[in-house]
């Protein structure tokens, strides 16, 4: 098998939340003010407020969201590690994937798995997040198998993280924490781009973006994103080729009324598998392709409508209902290369197979907040139903693929079509009540919350070849609660500490035994403190955590009743992570913007198979930490219009398994850009901007494994974009 994710099947969930009309209204005025003095402004607010966790932010410097407490909460009232991945982060960095949007967040592990552009693989605190904590507009965007949602970074207007397990308002999640994509919404104000890119290996992207009032009269926004890319990468076989359109529209008939629109269809072709040869005799990673370019392709449809709806009832009341459908198809062929021929060894032998899935979504949250007084204390109550309906199918085949002649490498050997011989349906349903109270005494805020989760899976298994059918249903249920608080001190520095629990239903079956997995089960103990420097646009935040998993999934190499050998998600006994994070963000006056973290995570194993029990989790360095700066020349300069950025990702050691038995190497790989706006040569111009981006500059491609499974980095890639606005 060419992956771990052919046979893993795993999902866990989240909610959503609003920013309130008066806190909308306070940024924009807030945004007029620093404008006229000539200060930093801060970013544009959308029409609908924070709906999906939108972040009010200055610069790099994010300020508040709905992520953390499904109301808009300044982070360092919220008594977890919070982090922002801003509009001008992305627009100064143009990160291509969600890897590269997230890598200078701390305790975010990218690059696992190596280059592979099928999937958004990573880690945060030591646990793999990848299928139970991605959510789009604060609602669930589940995965299943081969079925990720892919994500396009235009489409977004920024990313909140919130470290740490999180069900207590969003339902089934994961240890680590949760990532909530935020989705480009319609403005006020018109809004007009266009934007050609040219980039490393044959990349030509075409992109827009338009918004703003439908006419001067009717409250009616609109906004429309889309791009067309054609692309090759560093692998031979592999495409990234993408279309792209997300709609959205916004009908505001009063100051306590507003309706949201929200739309996506994208359409990707890659490849199968990405993977290199891993030559097991010298035990190191080739440069030469594991798969084959003629039985390669991999093309998945997604799109997405959904809604968001909020009517103030009076002073005290505020009703929001957000929801969303969401589907995707994926149908692709992969082969892989495992060994050498033992009587010729310049032939690879491998296997090679077929898969097609479908994952169809449906959720909807309603929720009431209320805002009152009981004397001193102020109170900030939510309450909320939310329920989400998946339906998952996947079809999967397997047989032979010619073995690579090492001589030749990338020359294409035929495959005839594969057969699907087992057949996975899987129908999910997850409904869950949650209350929560923020209470306000002076500079303290206590957070208090808890939801009571049911879970209903069934699974039907069937092997085509015999026509043997396996129905299993599973039932599960969990209360998850958090209690935090914080304290925010006269010289700006607020500690807190906060308790979490978290649980997630698993999607998937057990190769081996083809029964369902358990429910992954979380706690969290965190301190820290968050520091709002005075009269400075900088942000300093510091957590020390300590978290337990139960019933954890992980990648194992096993062997299948009908012999064949893959690598297999297999549930874990007890993880245990700890570790320290620091993170600083400011964007000043003089032009200067900078992003630097650190984190330190120490995974054990305390439960798990032979050989593992006191190792470390794979893959997960003990060490991260990254650097992003970026300086704009000052306008009455003689480099007026230049623009500077450069950064740094420094990976340290980690193990290549679960044993510890190999050693993922050290590495620091380092990105660039360099922008120009013309409006500084001539005002006729203005609207006009050269900008160059290139990640991993020195083109560092050590090898990295995972689980026993070997990739290598992904090398350098050089990207070119013209972009006019008006």
């Amino acid at each position: 098998m060419p992956t771990r994710f052919r046979t893993m099947s795993r999902l866990a969930l989240a909610g959503t939340s609003l920013l309130t009309l008066t806190t909308v209204a306070m940024a924009q005025d807030q945004a007029a003010t620093t404008a006229e003095s000539g200060a930093t402004v801060l970013e544009e607010i959308v029409i609908n407020g924070g709906s999906g966790g939108v972040i009010t932010a200055d610069g790099y410097v994010g300020k508040s969201s709905a992520t953390g407490s499904k109301t808009d909460t300044p982070f360092i009232q919220n008594p977890q590690s919070i982090s922002s991945v801003t509009k001008q982060q992305l627009e100064d960095r143009n990160p291509q994937t969600l890897l590269e949007t997230i890598a200078y967040t701390p305790g975010t592990r990218v690059g696992g798995y190596g280059f592979d552009p099928r999937f958004d693989s990573f880690t945060l605190r030591g646990f793999d997040v990848t299928y139970n904590s991605v959510y789009r507009d604060n609602l669930r965007q589940p995965g299943f198998g081969s079925s990720l949602f892919k994500t396009e970074p235009y489409g977004l207007e920024g990313v909140s993280i919130l470290r740490g397990p999180s069900s207590a308002l969003y339902g089934p999640a994961g240890a680590g924490g949760l990532y909530n994509l935020i989705s480009k919404r319609p403005t006020e104000e018109a809004l007009r781009e266009v934007e050609v890119q040219y980039g490393s290996h044959d990349r030509y992207q075409g992109q827009f973006d338009f918004s703003g009032p439908v006419n001067e009269e009717d409250p009616f926004y609109y906004r429309l994103t889309g791009l067309l890319r054609e692309s090759d990468t560093e692998q031979v076989g592999v495409p990234d080729n993408r279309a792209y359109i997300a709609p959205a529209f916004t009908w505001k008939p009063d100051e306590d009324t507003k309706l949201t629109i929200l739309g996506e269809y994208s359409r990707t072709e890659t490849g199968g598998t990405a993977a290199y040869f891993f030559d097991g005799a010298a035990g190191k990673v080739t440069d030469i392709f594991a798969g084959n370019p003629a039985f390669n392709d991999a093309i998945q449809d997604q799109g997405r409508i959904g809604y968001e709806f909020e009517h103030r009832l009076n002073d005290v009341f505020v009703f929001r209902q957000n929801a969303r459908a969401s589907w995707l198809n994926i149908d692709a062929d992969w082969a892989f290369a495992s060994e050498r021929n033992e009587d010729d060894p310049t032939l690879l032998e491998g296997t090679a197979g077929t898969y097609e899935e479908w994952l169809n979504t449906y959720t909807i949250d309603n929720q009431l907040e209320a805002k009152f007084e009981t004397g001193a204390f102020e109170h900030t109550l939510l309450g909320g139903i939310d329920l989400t309906k998946i339906y998952w199918k996947s079809l999967n085949g397997y047989g032979s693929t010619p073995p690579i002649d090492t001589d030749n490498p990338t020359a294409g050997r035929p495959v005839g079509p594969i057969a699907f011989q087992t057949k996975t349906v899987q129908d999910q349903i997850i409904t869950g009540l949650y209350l929560q109270d923020q209470i306000r005494y002076d500079a303290l805020t206590l957070t208090l919350g808890g939801r009571y989760d049911w879970v209903s899976t069934d699974t039907d298994d069937t092997d085509l070849t015999s026509g043997t059918v396996g129905t299993t249903k599973q039932r599960d249920r969990d209360f998850t609660w958090r209690a935090g608080v914080t304290y925010e001190t006269q010289w700006g520095i607020t500690p807190y500490a906060s308790y979490s629990t978290a649980f997630s239903p698993n999607g998937g079956v057990d190769v081996e035994t083809r029964d369902p997995f358990k429910p992954t089960e979380s706690e969290q103990q965190e301190i820290g403190v968050k520091y709002l420097l005075p009269n400075s646009n900088t942000l300093l935040t510091a957590a020390l955590f300590n978290i337990d998993q139960k019933n954890s999934l992980y990648y194992e190499v096993v062997t299948l009743p009908d012999g064949t050998v893959t690598n297999a998600q297999v549930q874990r006994g007890e993880i245990r992570s700890r570790g320290f994070e620091f993170e600083a963000n400011t964007s000043l006056d003089n032009g200067l913007s900078l992003i630097a973290s650190y984190t330190y995570t120490k995974t054990e194993i305390l439960d798990g198979p032979t050989g593992t029990v006191g190792k470390e989790v794979s893959s997960v360095p003990n060490h991260m930490a990254s650097l992003w700066a970026h300086y704009a020349m000052p306008e009455d300069g003689a480099l007026a219009g230049l623009g500077v950025g450069a950064g740094v990702r420094f990976l340290g050691s980690s193990y290549g398994d679960d044993k510890n038995t190999t050693t993922n190497s050290s590495r620091a790989l380092v990105d660039a850009s360099i922008s120009y706006d013309f409006a500084a040569i001539n005002k006729d111009f203005e609207g006009l901007k050269l900008q160059v981006n290139a990640t991993n500059l020195f083109n560092r491609r050590d090898s990295v494994c995972s689980a026993g499974y070997c990739y290598r980095d992904q090398g350098r890639t050089v990207i070119g974009s013209l972009k006019y606005s008006w």
